[in-house]
């Protein structure tokens, strides 16, 4: 059975320096952070454990971020899952909260807004479980 960890973050995007950078920032922030490349690594560490925060990319082979989130919200409704995109023209704002999703981010984006969010989405969960 996975095991619950606070302040836990999954980040999910085929690029690694995205995923460098994002890790990084919120290692500085105090966050454990897991990273995959793709969306089945995702998968087996969401078997493993799990992320009450996540940051899903849209854009990725073989699995995409919509399929993903659904995929996650059909055993896990309670994550916090944001999308992020490179193609807002592709990927509508309604489309991915339709999916599961609770937020949107695109490329580039504020950094600060994303740790903000996250910091944010656990603020809620600890008020949740008073």
């Amino acid at each position: 059975m996975p095991k619950t960890t606070e302040r836990k973050v999954l980040i999910v995007d085929d690029d690694p320096s995205m995923l460098e950078m994002l890790a990084d920032a919120f290692q500085k922030e105090d966050y454990k952070v897991e990273t995959a490349q793709s969306a089945a690594v995702a998968l087996e560490r969401l078997s493993e454990d799990t992320y009450p925060v996540m940051f899903i990319d849209l854009w990725m082979p073989e699995m995409g971020g919509l399929e993903l989130c659904k995929r996650i919200r059909s055993t896990m409704p309670e994550p916090k899952i944001f999308a992020i995109t490179a193609y807002p023209s592709k990927y509508e704002f309604s489309e991915c909260v339709r999916t599961g999703f609770d937020g949107y981010f695109t490329k580039p984006f504020n950094l600060k807004l994303l740790l903000t969010t996250a910091r944010q989405s656990f603020k809620e969960k600890a008020a949740r479980n008073r």
